[in-house]
């Protein structure tokens, strides 16, 4: 079993294919290190074209509840969550749990996703995160330790800066 997961999810329409930071192809790539689809303007027109509403961005009020939720599922789970940062754009965890990191995942967006209805900061029927999201294993301490400052140190602007749009501001 893996010491910790590095999970992170984006939000919602805000990092498709074929924008030119390029991203994975599900359908064609196995794992992490994998080649990323390239630049591509059409595919990028068709992946916006099939969203169901705008891009969802998390905005100064959004983002401490986010927080706050993946701070409370870890507590009331009984997983130990050793860095969290949540962006306008996406949010990063390492969390040690002794479930399956989609278990993480999905639990995470839930409760962020309740917690920003309940909060008016997101509509009923407006999807706050992309489709599934990363779940790296994290085998030892040094990958643990990476993880963590990544997390919490390579992000860029501090979580109390003004940080923009949501679309490409962010690592």
């Amino acid at each position: 079993m893996a010491l910790a997961y590095l999970i992170t999810f984006r939000c919602y329409g805000t990092w498709l294919h074929g924008d030119a930071r390029g991203s994975m192809d599900r359908h064609r790539a196995s794992g992490y290190g994998d080649p990323v689809t390239v630049l591509s303007g059409a595919l990028q027109s068709w992946e916006e074209s099939r969203l169901r509403r705008g891009p969802f961005a998390l905005g100064p009020d959004a983002r401490p509840i986010v927080q706050q939720a993946v701070e409370d599922v870890c507590e009331r789970r009984g997983w130990v969550l050793l860095a969290v940062n949540v962006r306008t754009n996406h949010v990063h965890a390492v969390v040690a749990a002794e479930v399956a990191p989609e278990v993480v995942l999905n639990s995470m967006k839930a409760w962020a996703t309740r917690r920003l209805r309940e909060a008016g900061e997101l509509a009923a029927d407006a999807p706050a995160w992309a489709r599934h999201g990363s779940t790296v294993h994290l085998w030892t301490d040094e990958q643990v330790a990476d993880a963590q400052g990544y997390v919490l140190y390579g992000q860029g602007t501090p979580l109390d800066q003004p940080l923009g749009d949501g679309r490409g501001d962010e690592v």
